[in-house]
């Protein structure tokens, strides 16, 4: 299995867990982006510098980054080489799909791994240059999970 590229915390307020962890451990932010995703409007934001990358998503309650309950830890993130056969196989090793934006157009899953209290991310690699394009402009290709 490849390094992962991301670790993610979903969050109420995405200045305060910016600004505290900017304070706390030193990183720099890129500017948040908002965006939409079905019906649920969010905004993300990524440290500079990575991989690896620190991501936060701040979310509406009932989304699949609902952080009503408070902040709290929610995945890594892997590139893959197919979205489709990385979620068979782990769907196949007992790790079942906890959300796919594939029906909105965006290439990634999540898969809950219990013994971990997280998910694991998969994104197609065919997003990689536009990741690099808005978060991470002077990087190269980073590692990805050969599904073949």
């Amino acid at each position: 299995m490849t390094a992962f590229y991301h670790v993610c915390f979903v969050v109420p307020d995405i200045e305060r867990a910016m600004e505290d962890l900017g304070r706390s451990v030193g990183v720099g932010w890129s500017a948040p982006v908002a965006d939409r995703l079905g019906e649920w409007d969010y905004r993300i934001a990524f440290t500079r510098g990575g991989p690896p990358f620190i991501e936060l998503i701040e979310g509406p309650t009932g989304s699949p980054w609902d952080a009503s309950q408070g902040a709290r830890f929610d995945h890594l993130g892997y590139w893959t080489s197919s979205v489709q056969r990385g979620s068979e196989r782990l769907a196949n090793d007992g790790f079942a799909a906890d959300f796919s934006g594939c029906p909105y157009g965006r290439p990634f899953a999540y898969h809950r791994l219990d013994s971990i209290g997280a998910r694991v991310e998969l994104v197609d690699v065919t997003r990689q240059a536009s990741f690099f394009l808005k978060w991470h402009s002077d990087g190269g290709p980073m590692p990805v999970i050969d599904e073949r």
